[in-house]
């Protein structure tokens, strides 16, 4: 894991004490098993998706061992069991008892890494902290790139730049990003942000007019342009509790990361709605394909034409928002998933 055991434990607790005080009835899967053993490389939502139709129903339908010292954490080993009270299913976790003895701090820590997590943070930690949308206004105020020290005509680790202007610096590290391509809605060809391509790091040496940089990594060479973005040391969001929005939200997939053709399970997706819309980290909308309107060729009024319905072939959970576009981890697929398939809150 690439991640605390801090931020492991308060995902997972965050899930599990989430609560729906008016939940609709949760439906099992129709394959479902009684019993499950954890095995190493699961998730709460793998496991979950085992029980029931949906997984992100999860905490309506955890109940914990009153004898288990730390319940909200799932280890290799532990058996989920299914079993109903007053006909609602419920599941329980079975541990083995010396599991729970009081042990030192550094054996504790050990077990709590082991803890299973909630979804693959693997899959999206490289998303969670860099700024990868931009809005115009952003780009247009943020400090570039005017020259590099030596007569190079581009950059990389170990060069030093001059960029203006950083006369009062939010912080002395910056990423170095590229504006790339802009993010358009498909219903209104309006802008919602531009793509931020990562270009390096960079360490701030003497502010001004233009101020002095060090490059301290690349991964694309650094060219005049080029603008910076302090880095924040704010710790990003990893304690998503999965639920569906309460209102209708509806969208689009207008783009997929890392330049991948194929969008499938575990990979992530732009929408075309944001924080500015009502999405949150956490919610989970379904991905339909379909809505296309065909001719109807057997009527003999040819020209009569027919919309056909939208089909479910995914599930997504929003792990970030901006102000006019999110991020999205595909949790599973039934079908090949594209750009322009649309997303809707479950349930309408």
């Amino acid at each position: 894991m690439s991640y605390s055991v801090q931020k492991i434990a308060g995902l997972l607790l965050g899930l599990l004490l989430s609560t729906a005080a008016f939940a609709a009835p949760v439906e099992l899967n129709s394959v479902h098993p009684e019993r499950y053993t954890v095995v190493r490389g699961d998730t709460l939502w793998d496991i979950s998706a085992r029980f029931l139709r949906d997984p992100w129903h999860w905490p309506d339908v955890w109940q914990a061992n009153s004898q288990i010292e730390n319940p909200h954490l799932i280890y290799p080993g532990d058996v989920i069991a299914l079993s109903f009270i007053d006909g609602a299913p419920v599941l329980r976790v079975e541990r083995a008892a010396s599991r729970d003895l009081k042990l030192s701090p550094k054996v504790r820590s050990e077990l709590l890494d082991q803890a299973i997590p909630t979804i693959p943070i693997d899959a999206i930690a490289q998303f969670l902290t860099r700024p990868y949308v931009l809005d115009k206004g952003e780009l247009d105020d943020a400090p570039y790139v005017v020259h590099f020290l030596g007569d190079h005509i581009i950059g990389g680790a170990g060069h030093q730049i001059y960029v203006r202007a950083i006369t009062e610096p939010q912080s002395w590290k910056y990423e170095v990003v590229r504006p790339g391509k802009p993010y358009i809605d498909p219903i209104t060809d309006e802008i919602l942000g531009y793509e931020a391509l990562f270009v390096g790091n960079a360490d701030l040496q003497r502010t001004g007019d233009p101020a002095k940089l060090l490059l301290t990594k690349t991964e694309m060479e650094t060219v005049i342009g080029d603008r910076l973005m302090p880095i924040i040391t704010d710790e990003p969001l990893t304690n998503f509790q999965p639920k569906a929005p309460e209102t209708l939200i509806e969208g689009q997939i207008i783009s997929v990361l890392n330049g991948v053709s194929q969008i499938g399970q575990y990979h992530t997706v732009v929408l075309n709605r944001g924080s500015h819309d009502g999405l949150a980290p956490g919610h989970v909308l379904r991905i339909l394909q379909g809505g296309e309107e065909i001719r109807d060729i057997v009527n003999y009024r040819r020209s009569e034409r027919i919309k056909l319905p939208l089909e479910e072939a995914g599930i997504l959970m929003v792990y970030r928002t901006f102000e006019r576009v999110s991020f999205g981890l595909v949790m599973y697929a039934t079908d090949s998933l594209h750009v322009n398939d649309t997303v809707r809150t479950p349930g309408y």
